[in-house]
């Protein structure tokens, strides 16, 4: 009953672009978009990684294309936008997911961080929309953007990383008032903090790449429950969708009372110490 429901979607049959998506939470919500009966066009710069990807979505639907590039470039966006139309003939859907975390004192960064963090995050982001739009436009179609509790308030430790997440708020938030005659849906999903795969990375203070240790607890949310919540406010065609209790307490709160935030923060400052979403 469960897999003919999901086979009734609005979404059956709709051209989707996942960034970032030969693994983690870009993987999960392109298998949750399969299962709806969407085409799925999959992206990342790992070829072996992303064939294995497209080889399990191909097992829910012969709709499957990986795109293997670097969005992190203009030239790479273009492509992505391109094999999508080549192939289905149009985009319904444009999920921008792909990003990297950063940790570390900002004292102690190496100051190209901030490129790198800010071309996983933004620039992905923007080289994919910016050819993608006019697709979008074409087919009323949906923009979503896929942000990070450390996009609602500044989080210790991750503070390029959250800078880079809380921008994407700003570029929802211009496109949405842009495209307000077009018929195009634009969204921004807030997650907290997410199951990782055991070979997931980040960046630290000297630039390097280091290891995030597996995540537990009963705050951190399963990669399958941000699909399925990212999948739910594109039938819904919301606007704001802030996932985990964490999180939504928080975007309660920061705006009303950011000095207790602030506070809370600070008495929890070891956990930040550990994490990195």
């Amino acid at each position: 009953m469960a897999k003919l429901l999901k086979s009734e979607s609005s979404l059956r049959g709709k051209v989707a672009v996942v960034t970032g998506s030969a693994r983690g939470i870009g993987k999960a919500i392109a298998t949750e978009l399969a299962h709806k009966g969407a085409k799925v066009i999959l992206s990342g710069r790992d070829e072996k990684r992303l064939r294995m990807a497209e080889a399990d979505i191909r097992q829910i639907t012969p709709d499957a294309l990986g795109v293997c590039c670097d969005i992190s470039t203009t030239e790479g966006g273009k492509y992505l936008t391109d094999q999508a139309i080549k192939t289905f003939g149009t985009i319904d859907i444009l999920i921008n997911n792909a990003g990297l975390s950063m940790r570390g004192n900002l004292a102690d960064l190496d100051p190209a961080i901030f490129k790198t963090i800010f071309e996983a995050n933004v620039f992905t982001a923007a080289n994919v929309t910016i050819p993608a739009i006019r697709h979008l436009r074409n087919s009323k179609g949906s923009l979503v953007f896929i942000s990070s509790v450390s996009g609602i308030r500044g989080l210790p430790f991750q503070s390029v990383y959250s800078a880079a997440k809380m921008s994407l708020r700003a570029l929802a938030e211009s496109v949405k008032i842009e495209e307000r005659d077009s018929g195009i849906h634009v969204g921004l999903v807030y997650p907290g903090y997410t199951q990782n795969d055991p070979d997931k990375e980040t960046i630290s203070a000297d630039g390097s790449r280091i290891p995030i240790n597996p995540r537990k607890g009963r705050d951190v949310m399963t990669q399958q429950s941000v699909a399925e919540a990212v999948v739910r406010s594109l039938e819904k065609r919301r606007f704001i969708t802030v996932l985990s209790p964490l999180g939504k307490l928080t975007a309660i709160l920061q705006p009303l009372f950011p000095r207790l935030v602030e506070l809370v923060l600070i008495r929890n400052i070891g956990r930040f110490m550990r994490h990195s979403h």
